[in-house]
Protein backbone atom coordinates (compact mmCIF):
# COMPACT_ATOMS: atom_id res chain seq x y z
CA UNK A 1 0.00 0.00 0.00
CA UNK A 2 1.30 3.45 -0.86
CA UNK A 3 0.44 5.96 1.83
CA UNK A 4 -1.52 8.55 -0.11
CA UNK A 5 0.46 11.67 0.69
CA UNK A 6 1.23 14.09 -2.11
CA UNK A 7 2.34 17.70 -2.46
CA UNK A 8 -0.60 19.70 -1.11
CA UNK A 9 0.36 23.35 -0.71
CA UNK A 10 -2.42 25.08 -2.65
CA UNK A 11 -3.69 26.65 0.59
CA UNK A 12 -0.32 28.30 1.12
CA UNK A 13 -0.22 29.53 -2.46
CA UNK A 14 -3.68 31.03 -2.03
CA UNK A 15 -2.42 32.90 1.03
CA UNK A 16 0.41 34.46 -0.96
CA UNK A 17 3.23 32.03 -0.19
CA UNK A 18 5.41 31.33 -3.21
CA UNK A 19 6.17 27.77 -4.25
CA UNK A 20 9.81 26.79 -4.02
CA UNK A 21 11.70 23.54 -4.59
CA UNK A 22 12.35 22.94 -0.89
CA UNK A 23 8.64 23.22 -0.09
CA UNK A 24 7.89 20.75 -2.86
CA UNK A 25 10.39 18.23 -1.49
CA UNK A 26 9.14 18.55 2.10
CA UNK A 27 5.48 18.30 1.16
CA UNK A 28 6.24 15.52 -1.33
CA UNK A 29 7.74 13.18 1.25
CA UNK A 30 5.46 10.30 2.14
CA UNK A 31 5.54 7.06 4.09
CA UNK A 32 5.53 4.55 1.25
CA UNK A 33 4.43 1.02 2.05
CA UNK A 34 4.52 -0.46 -1.42
CA UNK A 35 7.64 -0.19 -3.56
CA UNK A 36 8.19 -1.17 -7.18
CA UNK A 37 11.34 -3.13 -6.46
CA UNK A 38 13.27 -1.25 -9.15
CA UNK A 39 16.94 -1.21 -8.15
CA UNK A 40 18.60 1.77 -6.51
CA UNK A 41 22.34 2.09 -6.90
CA UNK A 42 24.83 2.29 -4.08
CA UNK A 43 26.05 5.61 -5.48
CA UNK A 44 22.54 7.09 -5.10
CA UNK A 45 22.36 6.01 -1.45
CA UNK A 46 25.84 7.41 -0.88
CA UNK A 47 24.71 10.76 -2.31
CA UNK A 48 21.68 10.75 0.01
CA UNK A 49 23.75 10.02 3.10
CA UNK A 50 26.45 12.53 2.17
CA UNK A 51 23.93 15.37 2.05
CA UNK A 52 21.93 14.11 5.06
CA UNK A 53 25.02 14.35 7.30
CA UNK A 54 24.67 18.14 7.28
CA UNK A 55 21.74 17.86 9.71
CA UNK A 56 22.11 20.10 12.79
CA UNK A 57 24.00 18.41 15.59
CA UNK A 58 24.72 19.92 19.00
CA UNK A 59 28.48 20.34 19.52
CA UNK A 60 28.84 18.55 16.15
CA UNK A 61 28.50 15.17 17.90
CA UNK A 62 26.81 13.51 14.88
CA UNK A 63 25.36 10.60 16.90
CA UNK A 64 24.07 8.49 14.00
CA UNK A 65 25.23 5.31 12.30
CA UNK A 66 23.55 3.68 9.30
CA UNK A 67 23.69 0.08 8.07
CA UNK A 68 22.66 0.00 4.40
CA UNK A 69 21.26 -3.29 3.12
CA UNK A 70 20.53 -4.55 -0.37
CA UNK A 71 20.47 -7.84 -2.25
CA UNK A 72 21.34 -11.01 -0.36
CA UNK A 73 22.27 -9.11 2.81
CA UNK A 74 18.81 -7.52 2.99
CA UNK A 75 17.14 -10.85 2.23
CA UNK A 76 19.03 -12.52 5.10
CA UNK A 77 18.04 -9.80 7.55
CA UNK A 78 14.41 -9.87 6.39
CA UNK A 79 14.18 -13.64 6.82
CA UNK A 80 15.58 -13.51 10.34
CA UNK A 81 13.31 -10.65 11.39
CA UNK A 82 10.21 -12.26 9.88
CA UNK A 83 10.97 -15.53 11.64
CA UNK A 84 11.34 -13.75 14.98
CA UNK A 85 8.13 -11.77 14.42
CA UNK A 86 6.11 -14.87 13.52
CA UNK A 87 7.57 -17.33 16.02
CA UNK A 88 8.77 -15.23 18.96
CA UNK A 89 6.33 -12.32 19.02
CA UNK A 90 6.52 -11.77 22.78
CA UNK A 91 10.26 -12.16 23.23
CA UNK A 92 11.42 -8.95 21.61
CA UNK A 93 11.08 -5.42 22.92
CA UNK A 94 12.69 -2.13 21.99
CA UNK A 95 15.37 -0.61 24.20
CA UNK A 96 13.48 2.67 24.32
CA UNK A 97 9.85 3.70 24.70
CA UNK A 98 8.49 5.26 21.53
CA UNK A 99 4.88 5.89 22.56
CA UNK A 100 3.49 7.28 25.79
CA UNK A 101 1.76 4.79 28.08
CA UNK A 102 -1.39 6.90 27.86
CA UNK A 103 -2.32 9.58 25.32
CA UNK A 104 -4.08 12.81 26.33
CA UNK A 105 -6.08 14.70 23.74
CA UNK A 106 -5.61 15.74 21.02
CA UNK A 107 -3.03 12.97 20.56
CA UNK A 108 -5.36 10.10 21.41
CA UNK A 109 -7.89 11.24 18.81
CA UNK A 110 -5.17 11.61 16.18
CA UNK A 111 -3.86 8.12 16.86
CA UNK A 112 -7.33 6.61 16.63
CA UNK A 113 -7.96 8.47 13.38
CA UNK A 114 -4.69 7.13 11.98
CA UNK A 115 -5.71 3.55 12.73
CA UNK A 116 -9.11 4.02 11.12
CA UNK A 117 -7.79 5.74 7.98
CA UNK A 118 -4.81 3.43 7.55
CA UNK A 119 -6.61 0.12 7.87
CA UNK A 120 -9.65 1.35 5.94
CA UNK A 121 -7.32 2.24 3.04
CA UNK A 122 -6.12 -1.38 3.04
CA UNK A 123 -9.59 -2.86 3.34
CA UNK A 124 -8.70 -4.34 6.74
CA UNK A 125 -11.16 -4.22 9.60
CA UNK A 126 -9.51 -2.99 12.79
CA UNK A 127 -10.99 -6.05 14.53
CA UNK A 128 -9.23 -8.40 12.06
CA UNK A 129 -6.12 -9.20 14.08
CA UNK A 130 -4.79 -11.74 11.59
CA UNK A 131 -4.93 -9.33 8.65
CA UNK A 132 -3.35 -6.59 10.71
CA UNK A 133 -0.54 -8.95 11.68
CA UNK A 134 0.07 -9.84 8.03
CA UNK A 135 0.29 -6.14 7.20
CA UNK A 136 2.76 -5.57 10.04
CA UNK A 137 4.89 -8.45 8.79
CA UNK A 138 5.47 -6.53 5.54
CA UNK A 139 7.65 -4.14 7.55
CA UNK A 140 10.32 -6.80 7.82
CA UNK A 141 10.38 -7.30 4.07
CA UNK A 142 11.01 -3.55 3.77
CA UNK A 143 7.67 -3.31 1.92
CA UNK A 144 9.40 -4.66 -1.19
CA UNK A 145 11.93 -1.83 -1.32
CA UNK A 146 15.34 -2.65 -2.83
CA UNK A 147 17.19 -0.85 -0.03
CA UNK A 148 16.80 -1.09 3.71
CA UNK A 149 18.55 1.08 6.28
CA UNK A 150 19.01 0.30 9.96
CA UNK A 151 19.73 3.47 11.93
CA UNK A 152 21.42 3.38 15.33
CA UNK A 153 22.47 5.84 18.01
CA UNK A 154 25.14 5.56 20.68
CA UNK A 155 23.34 4.59 23.90
CA UNK A 156 25.86 6.56 25.98
CA UNK A 157 24.46 9.84 24.69
CA UNK A 158 21.54 11.87 26.07
CA UNK A 159 18.13 13.01 24.82
CA UNK A 160 19.53 15.98 22.90
CA UNK A 161 21.37 13.61 20.60
CA UNK A 162 18.04 11.96 19.76
CA UNK A 163 16.88 15.36 18.49
CA UNK A 164 19.94 15.42 16.24
CA UNK A 165 19.19 11.88 15.07
CA UNK A 166 15.63 12.82 14.15
CA UNK A 167 16.85 15.70 12.01
CA UNK A 168 19.35 13.41 10.30
CA UNK A 169 16.65 10.84 9.52
CA UNK A 170 14.44 13.58 8.10
CA UNK A 171 17.33 14.74 5.92
CA UNK A 172 17.77 11.18 4.63
CA UNK A 173 14.11 10.99 3.63
CA UNK A 174 14.06 14.43 2.01
CA UNK A 175 17.24 13.75 0.07
CA UNK A 176 15.57 10.58 -1.21
CA UNK A 177 12.57 12.58 -2.47
CA UNK A 178 14.96 14.91 -4.28
CA UNK A 179 16.19 11.89 -6.24
CA UNK A 180 12.76 10.58 -7.16
CA UNK A 181 12.63 8.02 -4.35
CA UNK A 182 10.37 7.54 -1.36
CA UNK A 183 10.89 5.93 2.02
CA UNK A 184 9.17 4.68 5.14
CA UNK A 185 10.67 5.15 8.63
CA UNK A 186 9.91 2.09 10.78
CA UNK A 187 10.31 2.08 14.55
CA UNK A 188 9.31 -1.59 14.70
CA UNK A 189 12.85 -2.66 13.77
CA UNK A 190 14.01 -1.42 17.17
CA UNK A 191 12.12 -4.31 18.80
CA UNK A 192 14.40 -6.84 17.14
CA UNK A 193 17.78 -5.45 18.12
CA UNK A 194 18.87 -8.86 19.44
CA UNK A 195 18.36 -10.29 15.95
CA UNK A 196 20.00 -7.38 14.15
CA UNK A 197 23.05 -7.04 16.36
CA UNK A 198 24.92 -10.22 15.32
CA UNK A 199 23.76 -10.04 11.71
CA UNK A 200 25.21 -6.54 11.32
CA UNK A 201 28.20 -6.97 13.67
CA UNK A 202 26.80 -4.09 15.67
CA UNK A 203 28.89 -2.90 18.63
CA UNK A 204 27.28 -3.05 22.06
CA UNK A 205 27.14 0.72 22.50
CA UNK A 206 24.86 1.14 19.47
CA UNK A 207 21.09 1.14 20.04
CA UNK A 208 18.75 0.42 17.15
CA UNK A 209 16.57 3.50 16.64
CA UNK A 210 14.61 2.51 13.53
CA UNK A 211 14.71 1.07 10.05
CA UNK A 212 14.00 2.88 6.78
CA UNK A 213 12.68 1.27 3.59
CA UNK A 214 13.74 3.15 0.47
CA UNK A 215 13.09 2.87 -3.23
CA UNK A 216 10.76 3.83 -6.06
CA UNK A 217 7.06 3.87 -5.10
CA UNK A 218 4.92 1.35 -6.99
CA UNK A 219 2.40 4.00 -7.90
CA UNK A 220 1.76 7.66 -7.31
CA UNK A 221 -1.33 9.18 -5.78
CA UNK A 222 -2.47 12.77 -5.47
CA UNK A 223 -4.57 12.44 -2.35
CA UNK A 224 -3.18 12.83 1.15
CA UNK A 225 -4.24 9.96 3.39
CA UNK A 226 -3.25 11.42 6.75
CA UNK A 227 -4.51 14.92 7.59
CA UNK A 228 -2.30 17.42 9.36
CA UNK A 229 -3.40 19.90 11.98
CA UNK A 230 -3.93 23.44 10.76
CA UNK A 231 -1.36 26.07 11.68
CA UNK A 232 -3.59 27.56 14.40
CA UNK A 233 -3.55 24.24 16.26
CA UNK A 234 0.20 24.18 16.89
CA UNK A 235 1.64 27.70 16.46
CA UNK A 236 1.40 30.82 18.63
CA UNK A 237 2.56 34.19 17.33
CA UNK A 238 3.47 37.25 19.39
CA UNK A 239 5.01 40.60 18.56
CA UNK A 240 4.28 40.74 14.82
CA UNK A 241 2.89 44.00 13.49
CA UNK A 242 1.44 42.70 10.20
Amino acid sequence: MLAREEVVIDRDVACGAARNPIDEVIAGRLSCREFSGSPVSRSTIEQILRVARFAPSGANIQPWHVYVLAGAAKTEVSAALLDAYENEPNEHVSEYQYYASAFPEPYLGRRQEFGRLFYDSLGIAQSDAAARSRQTAKNFMFFGAPVGLIVTIDRRLAMGSWLDLGMFIQNVMLAAVGRGLQSCPQETFARFHRILRPLLSMPAEQMVACGISMGHPRERSRTRLMPRAELEAFASFKGFED
